[in-house]
């Protein structure tokens, strides 16, 4: 952040100086004078007072500053965070959410192996996320993607979650069927709050993630992790859900039976904690955020979601995984699918990203 504060002022200064000047020889000799002016600045020996705790904190408050303003060009509209799916007040019922967006792309999938006289029964199916509907008979509604591969002799249609045929086994299996009760869902919601303004205009960056299991309630948050713009740490903590955990999906959320074990924090103390650290003007990066807000049952308007800045060549309802996004940009290759997704990393890397693509436009922009 140090770099982009540097970057800023030097550009700044140097806009100063071309509206200052009538001629390129005057622009010359001003912008000589400034940069021997900038240059003499970084080499005074601080002395005891620029040293201290506060020099060092005004630093810091200065660079939070500026990274604030600049992010502000990636928040999203309100049009977007509707579109995207993003839990909006309901005007209507206090305490209460709507979803606006489109739910992605669902299709019907029969490869369920059940037995209604067990209790438990197996379900095989294609599967990224499964949504059940019971009535007088038990169906599946699957969400996955369909596309065509371009094969010798013509196109074959595939699943997106395993990039098998259509028509082909299932790639998951699991003891019981799961729903996401997003549609159920929509009560408790807390709105983060309006705060006295800080005197550098700086009302916090950080970045969070989140990880679900399925329940009898449907998903529920079991972990959420936040970083703030330094990458560190400033809250982690497993989450005990309402519902009996049916399904801990280790394999995408990466949490065990063994780590909710002696867990006792609840959605309602997470609230608690998060509304006190966030203002209603804090900018909260995440990717794919409008799940982790909906997990969290929190309502926030200033919003960057990496999916969005980096978006899917062929648009929604398609999003660019996280770990595809990390090795372009950052040229790093993360393991997920060895032992599931971790919330600190997922977070740090999304705010690495922002970092980067802040420092990358800047470099184009014209002050």
């Amino acid at each position: 952040m140090a770099v982009l504060f540097v970057e800023h002022t030097a550009m700044k200064e140097e806009q100063s100086v071309y509206d200052r000047c009538g001629s390129k020889k005057m622009y010359l000799n001003l912008a000589v004078k400034t940069l021997k002016k900038l240059r003499d600045h970084g080499r005074k020996p601080s002395n005891s007072k620029s040293s201290s705790g506060a020099g060092s904190m005004k630093s810091e408050d200065e660079n939070g500053s500026v990274l604030y303003e600049l992010l502000k060009n990636y928040l999203l509209t309100e049009e977007q965070l509707k579109e995207n799916n993003f839990p909006r007040p309901n005007p209507e019922k206090n305490g209460h959410a709507i979803l606006s967006g489109v739910l992605r792309n669902t299709v019907y999938d029969g490869k369920c192996l059940l037995d209604c006289n067990k209790i438990q029964f197996q379900s095989v199916v294609h599967r990224t996320v499964i949504y059940i509907s019971i009535k007088l008979y038990i169906t599946s509604l699957l969400n996955f993607q369909l596309f065509f591969l371009a094969v010798p002799g013509g196109m074959e249609k595939r699943y997106s979650c395993c990039d098998r045929a259509v028509g082909s086994d299932g790639c998951q299996i699991a003891k019981l069927h799961v729903h996401d009760g997003k549609k159920k869902k929509l009560e408790g919601f807390m709105k983060t709050l309006i705060k006295s303004p800080p005197v550098d205009g700086n009302y916090g960056v950080y970045a969070l993630d989140c990880e679900t299991c399925y329940t009898t309630h449907g998903l529920e948050l079991i972990r959420v992790a936040v970083v703030n713009a330094k990458l560190q740490v400033v809250y982690d903590t497993f989450v005990k859900p309402d519902g009996k955990i049916v399904d801990y999906d280790k394999r995408l959320s990466g949490v065990t039976e063994n780590d909710l074990k002696n867990t006792t924090t609840s959605l309602r103390g997470v609230q608690a904690i998060l509304l006190n650290l966030f203002s209603a003007d804090t900018i909260l990066i995440g990717h794919s955020l409008e799940d982790g807000l909906f997990a969290l049952k929190l309502i926030h308007d200033r919003v960057v979601d990496t999916s969005v800045v980096f978006p899917h060549r062929q648009g929604l309802p398609h999003k660019r995984q996280l770990t595809s996004l990390v090795a372009d940009y950052l040229r790093k290759i993360r393991q997920d699918d060895v032992c599931g997704h971790n919330s600190r990393e997922d977070a740090i890397a999304c705010m690495e990203l922002m970092l980067w693509k802040v420092k990358e436009d800047n470099k184009r922009r014209k002050w």
